[in-house]
């Protein structure tokens, strides 16, 4: 049986080339694209796309709707099948512009693959998620043994991934002289580190313990003083591959780059597991973060600088994806309100200074009064 079609192909490779250059998507964005239209095209029977019909479209959603998880056996995700479909109405939108389609498809075509307005709105839902708290990390960190390089380098991982809030991606793709032990920075240099829309930035070592930033300190001068490791060698190595007596096994450090952030959350998910506690992926961390930033930064000029210190260009960009009040924390504040509203003298009344409060939103919304 045909498991492909070799003119679809050619147009898919020519899709590819926008997705990358034009859209400047990644290459993870653009594998899962290329999943979606694949998995369509299978639906379908690997017909050519000039012979689309808007039924086609109609059936892979309903066999979206009627699919499951393999693994938990129960029906797909509303993300994951929206996620599928929009690049799909995305292909097909791109599809109708191109030579040889446009007698046979309409712009419009390409809407029989938008999801429903209510499972939009179910695929966006911000959901409450739990979050690890800095004595939860430091709770990690304490029950992570240190006996061999490997054991250290993990160890430091975790830590300092919460003393600079970098990304998993970033820090694989570190180097020791991007951390400045001195003047407490990390300069996450776009030409070399992975950083999100590769911008560069300078992060100051958060507030969250002279413990924590002593791991970090004595990884480091374990690199460079008893292993003998330069300022462009990894700040974390990956692991050397050896052979041994029971087949391939660790060997130690390698001076190589972590090629991704992969082995990082394998490490993030067996040390959590070790201390008997709830996995905190590596991005989590910032979360984590974000919520110290709240309860430390007591002036919007310290929450903006905080958020800089997160990679964030607008201060609003913290407080809507990763400051969401915990429920815990928010049952305790309305508690509060509600005590002040019954115990207190409703005829008391503060006064707002207008100009602290014009500088405030100034601040907050980045334009300057």
């Amino acid at each position: 049986m045909r498991k492909h079609h070799p003119e679809n192909e050619r147009t898919k490779r020519r899709y590819v080339e926008f997705l990358k250059h034009a859209k400047q998507l990644s290459d993870t964005s653009i594998d899962q694209a290329l999943a979606a239209i694949a998995e369509f095209e299978a639906a379908n029977g690997w017909r050519d796309f000039r012979k689309f019909r808007i039924e086609q479209a109609q059936k892979y959603k309903r066999s979206l709707a009627e699919r499951a998880n393999p693994k938990t056996g129960k029906p797909l995700a509303k993300a994951t099948v929206s996620s599928r479909l929009m690049a799909l109405k995305g292909f097909f939108e791109w599809l109708a512009g191109q030579p040889g389609f446009r007698s046979k498809l309409t712009y419009s075509d390409a809407e029989y693959f938008r999801p429903s307005a209510n499972d939009e709105r179910i695929a966006r839902a911000v959901r409450e998620k739990p979050v690890a708290s800095v004595e939860d990390i430091r709770q990690v960190l304490a029950a992570m043994p240190d006996a061999t390089d490997i054991e250290r380098r993990d160890r430091a991982l975790i830590g300092f991934a919460l003393l600079s809030g970098a990304r998993d991606n970033a820090i694989a793709s570190m180097s020791l002289k991007h951390v400045d032990l001195g003047r407490r920075t990390v300069f996450q240099d776009a030409r070399e580190v992975r950083t999100k829309n590769r911008k560069t930035f300078t992060t100051w070592f958060f507030p969250v313990g002279a413990d924590i930033e002593k791991i970090v300190a004595d990884w480091i001068a374990f690199l460079t003083k008893e292993r003998g490791f330069g300022p462009d060698d990894p700040l974390f190595p990956a692991t050397k591959i050896a052979l041994g007596e029971n087949g391939f096994e660790a060997g130690g450090l390698d001076q190589k780059h972590w090629k991704g952030a992969a082995t990082i959350r394998r490490i993030f998910k067996a040390a959590f597991a070790h201390a008997g506690l709830p996995y905190a992926n590596p991005h989590s961390f910032r979360n984590t973060l974000a919520m110290l930033g709240e309860k430390l930064c007591s002036t919007p000029e310290a929450f903006k600088a905080w958020s800089q210190n997160l990679g964030h260009e607008h201060v609003l960009t913290t407080f809507t994806s990763y400051g969401a009040v915990a429920s815990h924390r928010q049952a305790e504040i309305f508690d509060q309100l509600r005590t002040r509203q019954v115990g207190g003298d409703s005829s008391v009344k503060v006064a707002i200074d207008p100009e602290s409060v014009a500088k405030a939103v100034a601040l907050l919304t980045g334009n300057p009064v």
